[in-house]
């Protein structure tokens, strides 16, 4: 595909989008961005029209499920379901009759009941169980309602119910001073799940999690927490990925209280919390979840084929459908209000953005982001929802996970954008494992390596990551697996000299820090991998008889005074300390990281980045005590950070406190140093 730019007038560039007078590459897409923006505002419109706002537009929790009305002293209950012939509320409330509490259908296919005080005070209460009965034409079933906001299980039957939630006394806040500019300039993700943040074989809960492990994350440095699996979830063993309850908390690790505590405490230690949502598919289970609910075989999926995901055994939203956004919508703001989340973490974005879903897809072109293959009702929905995250949150944090590279999904929307912050940085870890799989370290080829971890595009930022949960499943082994194999049960004594341990502990700290400093405008860190966790994750299932042996993090591993976990703590707390002291992924305090010397002889790489010098060094053994450089800057260097040092488990080759000034050699500045080998090193000019 070939783009001629040279003829057009300086005026016709200046009417184009800004994200398009960037990349001249998108001239010839322009008008399908701008049909983009037209029917988003078309859209809002509408929207302004129907209830006033988009935020207004956004309450439809606030009517349909169970909601207390204080004025007339009872529960209104609404459903959502069309195409359903009736309707029952049942529950311990009416001795589970299926006939006894019949709804009445509105003529937006909304039916209804009202619990008046008078007649079930005494019955609905706080932990009343309830369902809903829904007669449709292919018969009735028992279902759990679309927006119920706490289901818990039977531990005998396993089975799923509502559960009212109505506590004598509301939580109080105490995070009013909390504001997100002030505490994240730029993001370093700690990304967790609460249910295997203990160190028993048992699900954590978020009271724990408060406690024992936010303590460590604002010690590390990292100033966002990023929790997975909070939306309600019935097999444990999805990673939460297979959502069920969109709005409720998952019970398995306490109760909404216990949640908003959490939250409440990482915004007193100055971290912000990102939930990871998922609106790009939803499980298929018709028990629990949301499964041709009133028996149209769509509703709130796509009917037939195109309602069901091929890889993932799972439920596709029909994203055109106006009740359908207001329910993701509606569920974007009960998160962001109720309980104070500070942004989001959008799972699976490329199966949203596309029919195929990236499946088997290699993104090559542009026409593949603009063509027919780009599912635009998902594409107004995402559109949708970065506006009204920006009316209810203005400095909410907005993340897309898209593997294909969508030109302008992390641009405002103004601008031709679909109006995220930050993109994943998915093909960084996959690099990673895949040099460790197969490349021996002799060939590791730098400028592959500084390749992948600069490609991106120019002002859209991303979040750079050796590893997430991704990479640490059952079925993979984590970075410092692969680095370390047995070594990591059988070497990692702090006075082991095993050759092996030394080699994993060295190019941990350089695959972390070489990824941090080049590869994004965010860093995110997986729970427990900052010190090397030794093994992968694996939950309960009947393959492992249901074993919570790997669904744990090995806290006591990094807090052993005898062994080398402590030392990659150590240095990634050291790295995120050097990073944010010195605004090192600031796209405009730091901007891009500029490359110095690739040097394929000795495998050292060498860069700039905002006012720091890297210097690494991937040679096997080859150690050289006069290495000579160019830098931009003259005057004195010193050395911040040096991977080599006996507190981060190094060989102590390098005296830290000398001081190197350059010198004029070729007409050019010059620095001399020591450089050893597996060693990263990281200056500042004095």
């Amino acid at each position: 595909m070939t783009t001629d730019t040279t003829t057009t007038a300086p005026e016709e560039i200046a009417d184009l989008l800004p994200m398009v007078q960037q990349d001249p590459w998108l001239t010839p897409f322009e008008p399908v961005l701008r049909a983009r923006q037209q029917r988003l505002q078309q859209r809002l419109e509408e929207i302004r029209q129907q209830c006033g706002s988009l935020s207004k537009f956004a309450l439809a929790h606030q009517r349909l499920g169970l909601n207390y009305d204080a004025r007339r002293k009872g529960y209104w209950f609404r459903e959502w379901a069309p195409a359903a012939e009736a309707i029952y509320l049942i529950g311990d409330f009416n001795g589970w009759d299926r006939q006894a509490t019949p709804l009445t259908r509105g003529a937006d296919g909304v039916w209804e009941v009202f619990l008046a005080d008078k007649e079930y005070q005494n019955r609905l209460t706080h932990h009343s169980l309830f369902k809903v009965h829904v007669v449709t034409s292919k018969g009735g079933k028992d279902r759990l309602p679309a927006t119920l906001r706490r289901a818990v299980q039977n531990p005998e039957t396993h089975d799923f119910a509502g559960q009212v939630w109505r506590p004598e006394t509301q939580f109080e806040w105490t995070d009013q001073k909390f504001r997100i500019p002030n505490c994240v300039r730029e993001p370093f993700i700690y990304e967790a799940h609460v249910g295997m943040a203990t160190e028993e074989g048992r699900i954590g809960t978020y009271l724990e999690f408060a406690e024992h492990i936010l303590p460590r994350i604002q010690a590390e440095g990292y100033n966002c927490l990023q929790l997975m699996a909070i939306m309600e979830h019935p097999y444990y063993g999805s990673f939460g990925y297979h959502v069920a309850n969109f709005f409720a908390v998952s019970s398995r690790f306490g109760t909404p209280e216990e949640l908003k505590h959490l939250i409440n405490e990482a915004h007193r230690r100055g971290i912000a919390v990102l939930l990871d949502v998922v609106h790009s598919h939803a499980v298929k289970n018709e028990a629990e979840g949301l499964a041709d609910f009133d028996g149209s075989g769509g509703q709130y999926f796509h009917p037939g084929e195109r309602g069901s995901h091929p890889g993932w055994d799972s439920k596709l939203f029909d994203y055109g459908k106006p009740e359908v956004q207001q329910f993701l919508l509606s569920n974007v703001r009960y998160w962001l209000e109720e309980f104070h989340f500070d942004g989001f973490r959008f799972d699976g974005i490329t199966s949203m953005l596309y029919h195929h879903h990236g499946e088997g897809v290699a993104f090559g072109s542009y026409d593949q982001y603009f063509g027919t293959d780009a599912d635009d009702d998902a594409i107004l929905y995402l559109q949708l929802v970065t506006t009204l995250v920006r009316e209810l949150k203005r400095s909410a944090i907005l993340i897309a996970e898209d593997m294909s590279g969508m030109p302008g999904l992390c641009r405002p929307i103004e601008e031709g954008g679909i109006g995220f912050d930050y993109r994943l940085g998915m093909g960084i870890p996959d690099y990673w494992i895949k040099l460790l799989k197969h490349t021996r370290d002799e060939e590791w080829n730098l400028h592959d390596l500084w390749h992948v971890l600069t490609n991106r595009r120019l002002g859209e930022k991303t979040v750079a990551y050796a590893e997430s949960h991704d990479q640490a499943l059952v079925g993979d082994k984590t970075l410092a697996h692969w680095l370390l194999d047995k070594a990591i049960y059988e070497h990692m004594h702090k006075d082991d000299p095993d050759p092996i341990a030394a080699r994993g502990i060295a190019l941990h700290k350089l695959i972390r820090l070489v990824t941090l400093s080049l590869g994004g405008e965010a860093y995110l860190n997986f729970i427990g991998n900052e010190f090397g966790h030794p093994e992968w994750v694996d939950f309960p299932r009947q393959g492992n008889d249901w074993s919570y042996h790997f669904a744990r993090r090995q806290w006591s591993l990094a807090d052993n005074p005898d062994l080398k976990f402590q030392y990659l703590l150590r240095f990634d707390q050291e790295m995120i300390k050097v990073a944010k002291s010195s605004r090192l992924l600031s796209p405009t305090a730091a901007g891009i990281a500029r490359e110095l010397n690739i040097d394929t002889n000795n495998q050292v790489l060498i860069f700039e980045r905002g006012n720091l010098l890297f210097v690494f060094s991937f040679h096997v053994d080859r150690s050289v005590p006069d290495y000579r450089f160019y830098v931009p800057l003259a005057g004195r260097y010193r050395i911040l950070l040096n991977s080599d040092d006996t507190q981060f488990g190094g060989f102590g080759r390098i005296d830290n406190t000398v001081t190197y000034e350059t010198f004029e050699e070729d007409g050019v500045n010059k620095l001399s140093l020591y450089v050893t080998s597996r060693t990263a090193l990281v200056l500042t000019r004095m």
